[in-house]
């Protein structure tokens, strides 16, 4: 199989710090690739809301910075020395600067190839899937190993993360206490798993923690809120339970003194997926998880909307108001 590759994509990209008018589509060189390394034409990216971190400063990143994190495409080129992968391999794959038309990526990275004639549906559901199972995936049994009877809070209980978390904290035999801002929110949580539901624009969240778990709290946060949400977590917590805290959707959380955690014994952790998959046997694993727990549906991925990549600017405002529910999906033009 031979395809003729451009020198130029289209992609979207940042190259200052600011609002949605940052946000740039434009033509951009095809990255050439090394003797180890793949080429990829995407036809599906997912959308995160880390994205937003990169375009507003919180993460540093160089400039021009092509956005962009997970993908799901085909092999149209490869180096001299790869020989686990062929031309025409349909793969999905976790890269920086998936909002393009090609991507280069190592062969021995986290890519994964897929079963021949993979359909679109699929290499759209492995597009949205794949960062948000494997974080989830890797959280809840590194992060804080979930446990049978466990209690846990979770937050953004209807977005991309927050499904895929309910529906494993279910599997595990916790009890899913989901936080959202809306009834239709708490809704989908709930057809995804979660136990008890807590609407945080009408309810003290804290109080009907404590009224759940008859004044105990919870033995885990799953918390991607930050500034917002920080005293709550810290309050509803357990003796030696454990603070998960993974995003920044309302802002970095303040500087604190440590000796805060002490009275109650808590376990502080801010993980990363990368973290968990470092190297080729965890990759190998956690891969090996995603795929067979979507292929034999026992975790299903709810796909919110698919955008054309053109329109990544409508996207990120959508994500962004937290009106969303599942997760955020572009099609590559081809």
């Amino acid at each position: 199989m031979k395809c003729t590759i451009p020198e130029t994509q289209k992609v979207v990209l940042i190259d200052e710090i600011g609002g949605y008018d940052v946000i740039k589509y434009e033509d951009y060189p095809v990255p050439s690739i090394s003797e180890e390394e793949l080429l990829i034409k995407n036809k599906y990216t997912g959308v995160n809301y880390i994205e937003s971190y990169f375009r507003k400063g919180l993460y540093p990143c160089e400039k021009p910075y092509v956005l962009g994190r997970e993908a799901s495409g085909t092999v149209v080129a490869k180096g001299k020395g790869v020989t686990n992968f062929e031309i025409g391999d349909q793969v999905a794959y976790i890269s920086s600067s998936t909002f393009a038309q090609y991507t280069g990526i190592s062969s021995q990275g986290t890519v994964m190839k897929l079963p021949k004639e993979t359909s679109d549906e699929k290499l759209k559901i492995y597009a949205a899937g794949l960062l948000q199972v494997l974080t989830a995936l890797s959280f809840t049994n590194e992060a804080y190993h979930v446990k049978k009877g466990d209690y846990v809070l979770l937050f953004a209980a209807a977005g991309g993360v927050g499904l895929i978390l309910n529906q494993l904290l279910r599997m595990k035999g916790a009890h899913a206490i989901a936080v959202a801002s809306t009834d239709e929110k708490l809704k989908i949580a709930k057809e995804y798993g979660a136990e008890y539901l807590i609407n945080s624009s009408k309810e003290d969240i804290l109080k009907q923690v404590l009224k759940i778990t008859n004044g105990k709290g919870v033995d885990a946060s799953f918390d991607s809120v930050g500034k917002d949400t920080f005293e709550i977590t810290l309050a509803a917590l357990k003796r030696k339970g454990v603070f998960v805290s993974f995003g920044n959707a309302s802002g970095l959380i303040p500087p604190f003194s440590i000796t805060r955690l002490s009275p109650k014994n808590i376990t502080l952790v801010r993980p990363q997926l990368y973290g968990y998959i470092a190297d080729a046997e965890e990759w190998k694993y956690y891969s090996a998880e995603f795929f067979g727990l979507v292929n034999s549906k026992k975790l299903n991925i709810k796909i919110y909307k698919t955008y054309p990549l053109k329109d990544y600017k409508v996207a990120a405002a959508d994500i962004e108001s937290r009106k969303t529910i599942g997760k955020l999906v572009l099609e590559i033009p081809q």
